[in-house]
């Protein structure tokens, strides 16, 4: 979300982030655009944000989130809103291209069909140079002798779409026969219940931890010294943890979803894995074939440049702004 705001101050426009949750109704934001005199507004997610700018006075546009038309979409009530919200905004924006097309088949009879856009996420990592590695290691309790560890790392907020205890048994089994695998589950306590089940639950699973949260530039350093990013979501729009891996040239273990799967080309430029079983065959295979992991990280890391320039994605941006005038 920072991100889009950075590409709009760049084109020399005045961006405020406002966190949905914080808001109720859409009294409120109206509230708030007619007090500060806003032009425009961006809503993320079609339900969560775009709800709140229903009737808005001021032009808009949709960003999906993915849960919105992955997962919202199910709900009676909340497809007549998303279909309500649609036929007021300017355009919406779909990060792969099986999205838009979701999208545009549960939506394609409202009258303007709006301008349903497909463009990809950039990307672009800035790993601190001061990180603590060591230290960080050390507040998980893990082993530092980082000569034989295998440090996977799971990167998410911590709500149940994110599946973050997907993999946590089968994973704790593979640790008690070798104890050099260790899985970091690392993100926001976005849904503070299912927080605390993650937390009992790792505690009774020896080689999985519930690592402290670290600012990102700390995370993509984190990141490089991992042998394995991880991703088990049931449900993504385009997870950003999966590109930043490959931009840092890490290998990705991705649960086989069709947002993963628009992004990872399977023995490619990942691995992508059906249950908890297939993920640790697979992970043993690249813990047993470094040959196979430069190629794939290489070709990754290929992909990424290719299709998820920040340039790109900047310019795209600024001239959709454009379309709130």
């Amino acid at each position: 979300i920072k991100v889009n705001g950075n590409h709009l101050h760049a084109a020399g426009h005045i961006c405020v982030l406002k966190d949905a949750f914080m808001y109720e109704s859409p009294t409120e934001i109206a509230d708030l655009t007619t007090r500060d005199k806003f032009d425009g507004a961006l809503a993320i997610h079609l339900y969560k944000g775009g709800r709140l700018l229903q009737g808005s006075r001021i032009p808009f546009g949709i960003i999906f989130g993915g849960t919105d038309v992955n997962e919202d979409i199910k709900c009676e009530e909340k497809h007549r809103v998303m279909g309500a919200v649609l036929g007021e905004a300017r355009f919406a924006v779909a990060f792969t291209m099986k999205m838009k097309e979701l999208a545009a088949a549960e939506w394609g009879s409202i009258k303007h069909v709006l301008f349903l856009f497909y463009f990809n996420t950039g990307i672009k990592t800035t790993p601190s140079e001061t990180f603590d590695w060591y230290r960080f290691l050390q507040n998980a309790d893990i082993p530092t002798d980082t000569g034989s560890l295998h440090m996977f790392l799971l990167i998410c907020g911590l709500r149940r779409v994110k599946d973050p205890l997907h993999l946590v048994d089968v994973f704790s089994d593979w640790h008690r026969k070798d104890p050099s695998v260790h899985l970091g589950i690392i993100g926001p306590a976005v849904d503070p219940l299912f927080t605390s089940e993650v937390k009992e639950k790792v505690k009774s699973a020896p080689g999985v931890h519930l690592l402290q949260e670290v600012p990102q530039d700390d995370l993509h350093a984190a990141m490089k010294r991992c042998f394995a990013v991880v991703n088990s979501s049931i449900s993504e729009g385009m997870s950003a943890a999966i590109l930043e891996a490959m931009d840092l040239n890490i290998p990705v273990l991705a649960r086989n979803i069709p947002g993963n799967a628009a992004i990872i080309k399977h023995k490619e430029t990942g691995l992508l894995f059906s249950n908890p079983q297939e993920f640790v065959v697979l992970s043993k295979s690249l813990m047993n074939d470094p040959i196979m992991e430069r190629e794939i990280v290489t070709r990754a890391k290929d992909y990424v440049k290719k299709h998820h320039s920040w340039e790109s994605e900047r310019k795209a941006y600024q001239n959709l702004v454009l379309r709130l005038q």
